[in-house]
């Protein structure tokens, strides 16, 4: 298999990347979620290296969890305790074994979206 998933998080309200944001790959069994790897974003808002590379690609579903809250306090802009937006779950699934994904990520402290990138 030749694919792999790649992701990047830009941060709408400041207009910038999301540096600094700790994100976690799980893989979706059922009812089962197996830990895959964690990593954090670079001052591109992008990980050093596609988070799941294509010696690890297997099709199948999957979550991305992005670590909102950390990020939208050491930035400034969540002060209100429970925030409206702390840990944003991203589940979705990847069919074609030689594909790229790329699955984004545009944050602000309250609100989101997402897409399949390129």
């Amino acid at each position: 298999m030749t694919g792999y998933l790649t992701t990047h998080v830009l941060d709408t309200a400041r207009g910038c990347p999301a540096a600094g944001l700790k994100i976690t790959l799980y893989q979706i069994d059922g009812d089962s979620r197996t830990k895959l790897v964690e990593m954090e974003t670079n001052d591109d808002g992008r990980t050093n290296a596609p988070i799941l590379p294509q010696g690890d690609f297997a099709t199948g579903t999957y979550e991305l969890v992005f670590q909102a809250g950390d990020y939208l306090r050491a930035s400034g802009q969540a002060k209100d305790d429970p925030l409206f937006l702390d840990q944003v779950p991203i589940r979705f699934g990847m069919s074609d074994p030689d594909a790229h994904y790329h699955v984004p990520l545009l944050l602000s402290a309250f609100g989101y979206s997402t897409y399949r990138g390129s």
